[in-house]
Formats: structure tokens, C-alpha cells, sequence
């Protein structure tokens, strides 16, 4: 009795904090699903430019989230230390630098969006570049929303509380499609559409989570020090969040450079890979769902100094990370010849975006979760720039490198970009699995 109860969460604990985080995930990835699906009656040049912007959307997302995950597990260290005062600091640091980080990228996107295009989009038809522009400007205005509130929803799961920013989501995905359906189809706004939808859902769930973090019954809660600047506090975030961030933005910065090269092989081609993003993100949602549930579990026991069960846990989530993965990637397989029909574009192009889903998911079952989810183990111990190093060398070597020779160089297209996906995968296994074996993740917590 006395063995069970020394572990900090229970199987109860772990169901109620990953269920919420995997419908959550489901609900995330379906705004960008409801963007393209719904817009690609605009057309594929309307498709291709929604695309385009998605994957800078994506980069800058992902620096939120670093940043978010940076507080999360300096959040949830204080928790496994029994230091509320101190989560409760962090929790107020937290949302202070991400909304002003976010608020600096949202000016810069603006004002630089030609250029920025431009640079990364050189040589695309004049149609897709102006459907990118009006996307750009209007989702660059929910940069700071949707920072706050990845900022709001990780505070909550530091808690082992994943419930409510489920809800929230669900808020957001039913304003978003209701917005596409009256904006697109009834305003006939095209990707302006989409993008005001996306705007407004976001603005919306920001506030309601915000709102809910000033509840003084919560175990973490902002008040009147939100806008009291503490130094030392944010370096500890930022400490975590800034490897993360470089990591992230170097990852997505890669995907960009890869569409780029596809962006030179076509319209069909371009609205091909948009498509497979879309089902892909649908494979792996519930490993999106383990690896945000890693940090708040993985961090209390770091916080805790129990290393014992530390590894317990990782070895437990690992395995639960693999069934979730294999059933979700065997879904999206399974369902292909439906879930394309729902995409009004060229037989040409589904059948394209049918190769690089079967590549992408039946791969990825086994090489996608020790590749995205373990890494996560090592962040939540403080252990940053070796994930850091390791993401950003791959990403180089391998997925930009070897999208050159292969699908430049040999002639394969978008298959061959997303064959030297599958290298990059291969890599990040070696030397992750080698990192957490080695035990030098240990012992780097600052309690």
C-alpha cells in the first residue's frame, strides 16, 4: 500500500490529465483542417496560399509554445518542490513574456510580410502570393491571443488540469467552423474568411482561459503581480523556453525551406503537401497529447529529485505513446479514400497527397514517437541543448540536404522531400534514445 501511494500519479491522474490533451489535439488540428478543407472551394491558388502562411504560422507557434513549455516545467518543478508561491511567480512571468514577445513578432509579420514572402516564396504564380498576403496580415493579428492562451493552457496542465482547455478548444473549433461557413460560403470572403474565423476563435478562447486563470481556488493563479517584471523568474523560463524556441523555429523554419523546394514543383504539387499536412497532423495528435502530458509529469518528478520514478513514468508514457500513435496513424490510413474525397481538388492532386500520407503515417508508428515524445523527457529535466542540437543539425543534414538531392537532384519531387523526412526520423532515434539511456538528463534540475 505504502509503495503505491509514493507515486505522484496515479492511473486515474494520467487518463484524466492525457484524454483531455489527445480530444484537445484532436480539436487543434481540425481549425487548420476546417481552414483548407473549407477555402479549397476558393480554389487550389487559395489552397496553396492558406499552405504557404500555415507553415510560418507554424514556425511562430511553435516559438510560443517553447516558451509555454519553458514555463510549464518551471511550473511544474516549483509544484514537485511544494513551492506554490514560487509556481504561482512563474505562472505571472510566464504570460508577461510570451504576450510581449508575441505582440513584437505580430509587428514585425505585418510590416515585413512582402518581404518575408517574397524571400521564402520566391517564383510562385501571382494568384497564390496574394492569397498568402491577406492570410498572413489577418493571422498575425492572433499571434499575441493565441500566445496567452498556449501560455493559460500550460499553466492548467502544470496542475494536472487539461480538462478545461479541452472545453475551451472545443469553443474555438465550433466558432472557427461556424465563422468559415458564414465567411466563406456565405460572404464569399475566400481565405480572408478563413483567416477572420481562425481570428475571432482565437480572441475568444484567449480571454475565457485568462479570465479563469485569476480563480484564487487554483492551485496556480495570476493576479496583480502580471505586470511586475522579475528577472531572475523569467530566465528560468526562458532558460528552458529559448533552446526549445531556437529548436522549434529552426524545425519549422526547415519545413518552410522544404515547401519552398516543393513550392518549385507546382500548384499541384504545393496543394498535394497541404493536404498530407493536414491528415499527417491527424496521425499524430495523440503523440502530440503525450508529449505536452511528458512535461507536466516528467517535470513533477524532477521537481520532486525522484529520478526513480522518473524513469517509471517515461518507460509507462513511452509505451501508452506507441498504442495511442498506432492507432491514430492506422485510422488516418485506414480512412484515406474518404477523407480525401472531402478536398475539392484534382484527382492528380489527392492521389499525390495519398503517397506522402502513406509514407508519413505508416512510418511514423514507429519512428515518430522516440522522436517527438522522448525528446520531451529531456526538456522537462532541464536537459534543453542536446534536443536543441540534435533538432536543428538533422533538420540541415537531412531533411533540407537530402530534399535537395533527392527530390531536386533525383528527380522524386515532393515523395523525395518526404523520404529524407524519414532519415531525419532515423537520426533524432539514435541519438535521443542514446541521450536518455546515457542518464546524463539527471541531476539538472535547479532544486
Amino acid at each position: 500500500m505504502q509503495q503505491r501511494k509514493r507515486y505522484l500519479f496515479t492511473n486515474r491522474d494520467l487518463m484524466r490529465l492525457i484524454a483531455p490533451l489527445i480530444v484537445e489535439q484532436i480539436l487543434a488540428v481540425t481549425v487548420g483542417m476546417a481552414d483548407t478543407m473549407m477555402v479549397s472551394s476558393a480554389g487550389e491558388a487559395a489552397t496553396s496560399g492558406v499552405s504557404l502562411v500555415d507553415m510560418i504560422n507554424n514556425l511562430i507557434i511553435n516559438v510560443f509554445a517553447a516558451v509555454s513549455t519553458g514555463g510549464a516545467v518551471v511550473a511544474s518543478q516549483y509544484l514537485g518542490h511544494e513551492d506554490k508561491e514560487k509556481a504561482r511567480e512563474s505562472a505571472s512571468q510566464l504570460i508577461l513574456i510570451t504576450g510581449l514577445i508575441a505582440s513584437v513578432i505580430m509587428v514585425l509579420s505585418i510590416v515585413c510580410r512582402r518581404g518575408l514572402l517574397g524571400v521564402l516564396y520566391q517564383g510562385v504564380e501571382a494568384d497564390v502570393m496574394r492569397n498568402a498576403l491577406v492570410y498572413l496580415v489577418l493571422s498575425a493579428l492572433s499571434y499575441p491571443f493565441l500566445a496567452v492562451y498556449n501560455s493559460c493552457a500550460a499553466l492548467f496542465r502544470s496542475m494536472g488540469n487539461s480538462e478545461i482547455s479541452m472545453k475551451v478548444s472545443i469553443v474555438m473549433n465550433v466558432i472557427n467552423v461556424t465563422g468559415n461557413a458564414l465567411f466563406i460560403f456565405g460572404m464569399k470572403w475566400g481565405v480572408a474568411g478563413a483567416a477572420l474565423a481562425s481570428l475571432i476563435a482565437r480572441v475568444i478562447a484567449c480571454v475565457i482561459l485568462f479570465v479563469r486563470l485569476h480563480d484564487r481556488k487554483l492551485t496556480i493563479y495570476v493576479g496583480k503581480g502580471l505586470l511586475s517584471w522579475n528577472g531572475k523568474m523569467i530566465a528560468k523560463i526562458l532558460h528552458i523556453g529559448i533552446p526549445g524556441g531556437v529548436e522549434n523555429s529552426i524545425f519549422q523554419l526547415g519545413r518552410i525551406l522544404v515547401v519552398s523546394i516543393i513550392a518549385t514543383f507546382g500548384t499541384t504539387q504545393i496543394a498535394a503537401n497541404a493536404v498530407a499536412n493536414n491528415l499527417d497532423g491527424m496521425g499524430v495528435l495523440a503523440g502530440q497529447a503525450m508529449n505536452l502530458a511528458m512535461i507536466t509529469v516528467i517535470g513533477r518528478c524532477v521537481g520532486a529529485g525522484d529520478y526513480d520514478q522518473a524513469d517509471y513514468y517515461v518507460k509507462k508514457m513511452m509505451k501508452l505513446t506507441y498504442l495511442v500513435n498506432g492507432i491514430c496513424c492506422g485510422l488516418v490510413l485506414a480512412t484515406l479514400p474518404l477523407t480525401l474525397n472531402l478536398y475539392g481538388l484534382s484527382r492528380e492532386t489527392l492521389k499525390l497527397a495519398a503517397v506522402l500520407v502513406l509514407i508519413h503515417d505508416g512510418i511514423g508508428i514507429l519512428l515518430w514517437p522516440p522522436s517527438f515524445t522522448l525528446p520531451n523527457v529531456l526538456r522537462a529535466a532541464n536537459d534543453v541543448k542536446f534536443p536543441m542540437a540534435v533538432s536543428i543539425t538533422s533538420m540541415i543534414v537531412f531533411r533540407i540536404g537530402l530534399s535537395y538531392i533527392i527530390g531536386v537532384g533525383m528527380g522524386l519531387g515532393a515523395v523525395g522531400v518526404w523520404i529524407a523526412m524519414v532519415v531525419d526520423w532515423i537520426a533524432r532515434v539514435c541519438c535521443f534514445v542514446g541521450r536518455y539511456r546515457s542518464g546524463k538528463w539527471k541531476n539538472l534540475a535547479a532544486f
